[in-house]
């Protein structure tokens, strides 16, 4: 079978630059209104994405100057999705720190069996400094801390899934038997964090197990991918450390005793398209007018784990000494690398670094025509960077519905992309098996 990219659209708010929301082509609906999800998801179902992806972050919003991503719960409003689509994936992100795993499983399992199998998770440990006081903790966990609770959360909710048999289910009026008992068993685990007992109250769906999602690209969160993860969303900024990391990760999962082409790595992809490079440029110099210092700092401050940047001069250029010691984050630590990484070696002054990450956080940004766009997605995808996509449109909707209109057809006639749907449930479309329990034949 001839290999072909994915593609997953990353829905956030009115676009993932700081500015989109300030643009003119920016729409005014509120990011509370089902029907703006639910025209996004419609677009990208036109343009034959694999996936919708709704990012989640547990703390209320500091930042003045910029709204949040999306202002509802992931999990229920892809539910509300799943009644109105019929192809896109639905990817929902829930935090293994603060969130009980019997709650989790039966929430998938229900989504699942909704939406026919188009639902998958963004496994998260959260790592936003403020969400811990909101579930009684007093203190952020450790990056260590949430992970080793994240392995031990996999094997719970896999458990749980797997706890019933396929054919638990009977349902036969004229013998009287609903349920064969003994196909449904308890789990009984008993771990240093959780004490579940089961069996899950919510039959096999589809799928079995969701697709598993997750973004984390530090060590731990690499060994946790090469282990659980069956897609990872990460952010590259250019082909070599995307090639880079392409490469250790899917050595992670062969010495996991994996098969490379059972996780599909996918990297965040900001497009702004436009008829010519020179629009598109100009474009993309509209959206980083629209930017704010203010918003740029606080975003920073967040990713730093609440450092405060605010003593150091705008224009000066910056060193690694400026920012708190790698060791010192337990935060997002692959993302707070690769900033210290950049400030290492290109010495930009600090205005110039929060233009940088006003367009999509760290993630790689192209401006330019679809021609452009195309070639550039073609070269990663054949230069083992890259299985697909996580496209994150710097404005939504509008160049959303450019990418479907321009790019999309451009990868058709190039071979790299499908010309419709034909796989029913998302684990098939991402070429991946539906897992058999681990209790039952």
């Amino acid at each position: 079978m001839t290999r072909t990219l994915h593609l997953n659209l990353f829905a956030y708010g009115r676009g993932h630059h700081e500015g989109a929301w300030r643009h003119t082509k920016a729409p005014r609906t509120p990011l509370t209104d089902f029907n703006y999800y639910r025209g996004l998801a419609e677009l990208a179902e036109k343009g034959l994405f694999d996936s919708m992806f709704l990012a989640d972050v547990l703390a209320g919003p500091r930042a003045s100057g910029q709204p949040p991503a999306n202002h509802l719960e992931p999990i229920t409003l892809l539910s509300a999705l799943a009644g109105v689509t019929r192809h896109i994936g639905l990817v929902a992100t829930a935090s293994t720190s603060y969130t009980e795993p019997f709650n989790l499983a039966r929430q998938f399992a229900s989504l699942d069996h909704i939406s026919g199998g188009r639902v998958a998770w963004n496994v998260v440990t959260s790592w936003v400094n403020g969400a811990q006081a909101n579930f009684g903790l007093d203190r952020l966990p450790t990056h260590a801390e949430r992970y080793a609770k994240a392995f031990e959360y996999m094997e719970v909710v896999k458990g749980l899934w797997d706890s019933w048999a396929d054919d638990a289910i009977v349902d036969d009026p004229t013998s009287g038997l609903y349920l064969r008992p003994e196909r449904v068993r308890a789990i009984e685990h008993k771990g240093e964090h959780f004490r579940v007992r089961g069996p899950l109250n919510v039959p096999p769906g589809p799928q079995r197990h969701p697709l598993l999602f997750q973004a984390g690209s530090s060590a731990d969160g690499q060994q946790f991918a090469a282990r659980h993860a069956e897609a990872v969303f990460t952010a590259q900024p250019d082909l070599a450390a995307a090639q880079q990391f392409y490469a250790s990760l899917k050595r992670h999962v062969v010495e996991a005793g994996r098969r490379p082409d059972s996780l599909v790595v996918m990297p965040g992809l900001s497009a702004v398209v436009a008829s010519t490079d020179a629009e598109a440029r100009l474009l993309l110099e509209e959206l980083d007018e629209l930017t704010s210092v203010q918003s740029g700092l606080e975003h920073l401050s967040t990713r730093f784990g609440g450092y405060d940047f605010s003593h150091l001069d705008l224009d000066t250029p910056l060193s690694v000494d400026d920012f708190p010691a790698l060791g010192q984050i337990e935060a997002e630590k692959s993302r707070v690398q690769q900033y210290l990484q950049r400030v290492s070696r290109d010495r930009p002054t600090l205005r110039q670094l929060l233009r940088q990450l006003a367009g999509a956080r760290g993630h790689f940004t192209l401006a330019g025509s679809p021609e452009r766009i195309a070639d550039a997605m073609q070269l990663w995808f054949e230069s083992a960077a890259a299985d697909g996509f996580n496209l994150m449109p710097p404005t939504l909707p509008n160049l959303l519905e450019t990418f479907v209109d321009e790019v999309v057809p451009l990868l058709q006639r190039r071979g790299l992309f499908r010309r419709a749907y034909q796989q029913q449930t998302l684990r098939e479309r991402y070429g991946l098996a539906r897992p058999a329990s681990q209790y039952f034949n």
